[in-house]
């Protein structure tokens, strides 16, 4: 913002105002998706869950606190917190070894094109929520090992469906060969 539009004030003035309108206006209303918080409860009550987002550190907090799952996460990380953001695995690889998980053994919920690609450069199964807004590209959608339409969708049987054909399609013989 400072060096492509001319806003008169340094990167991290920038930041802490962006974050602080964030947070206000997260204070009056909470932009969840639909079935968000569901989700979360079904999927925390079968696995651990860990939080990978580009998002800064007091808004990925104020919004876990807000909605109500913050105990939900056994792991949060911020994209502030690594080296490189999506669409680079950093996030991700941080996550799962916070968790003690091997990222292949691990399943990544995204909506975003750099999203969907920092999960897969990272080896985790990708499964796809896309943002209805502003789709994923194509060939980032492609990645996903699954894709559902609603966070209703997104259950522990889905997932673990989605783990089993991932798997077979690994260990079949390839028939271009």
């Amino acid at each position: 913002m400072h060096d492509q539009l001319g806003v008169p004030f340094e990167s991290v003035r920038i930041n802490e105002l962006v974050v602080a309108t964030l947070l206000d206006q997260y204070r009056r209303r909470l932009p969840l998706l639909p079935g968000a918080v569901a989700a979360v409860r079904r999927l925390a009550d079968r696995w651990p869950l860990g939080l990978a987002s580009s998002s800064n550190r007091p808004v990925i907090d104020a919004v876990l606190q807000r909605a109500g799952i913050a105990d939900r996460f056994a792991v949060t990380v911020s994209g502030d917190e690594v080296a490189t953001g999506k669409p680079a695995p950093d996030v991700y690889l941080t996550a799962t070894r916070r968790l003690g998980v091997d990222a292949a053994n691990a399943a990544a919920v995204e909506g975003s094109t750099n999203g969907l690609r920092a999960a897969a450069a990272a080896g985790m199964l990708v499964i796809a929520s896309p943002n209805r807004d502003y789709p994923p590209e194509p060939d980032a959608l492609a990645l996903a090992a699954l894709v559902v339409e609603s966070l209703d969708e997104l259950t522990p049987d889905a997932i673990e469906t989605a783990v089993q054909r991932a798997r077979k399609q690994r260990s079949s013989p390839d028939p271009s060969k």
